[in-house]
């Protein structure tokens, strides 16, 4: 399976919708594309990962690296897990939990909440 990663703006956010597997070979193409809305302008980043049926500790270093950098720019980053998968569930959630670095993350059950200001993330 490959990865596919689609960018649209929601208001000042980019949101980049991932779907298939973030791993060892995938992953790098979800890091240059963080790096690549970073490298025009936007500080305001969404993953919307309810399409990541997988996620090995190659996608989560990327998230990890994702958060890092979008923290060094002053910027802000979002996820969106799949259905019901912030709650519990998701094979990504059930993935960051087990690392341990669910609590690192702010998590929103779609892009309209993870793009509104007045909207709390879900709790780990």
């Amino acid at each position: 399976m490959t990865l596919k990663v689609d960018e649209a703006e929601q208001g000042s956010w980019a949101v980049l919708r991932i779907s298939g597997e973030l791993d060892l070979v995938t992953s790098p193409v979800v890091r240059q594309s963080v790096h690549d809305a970073v490298a025009e302008g936007q500080h305001d980043v969404v993953l919307d990962l309810s399409e990541v049926f997988f996620c090995d500790s190659s996608g989560v270093g990327v998230l990890i690296a994702s958060r890092r950098l979008m923290k060094s720019c002053g910027g802000r980053l979002r996820l969106i897990l799949p259905a019901r998968g912030a709650e519990d569930g998701s094979h990504v959630n059930k993935v960051l939990g087990a690392l341990g670095v669910r609590r690192l993350f702010d998590v929103y059950p779609d892009a309209l909440s993870a793009t509104d200001e007045e909207c709390r993330p879900l709790s780990a």
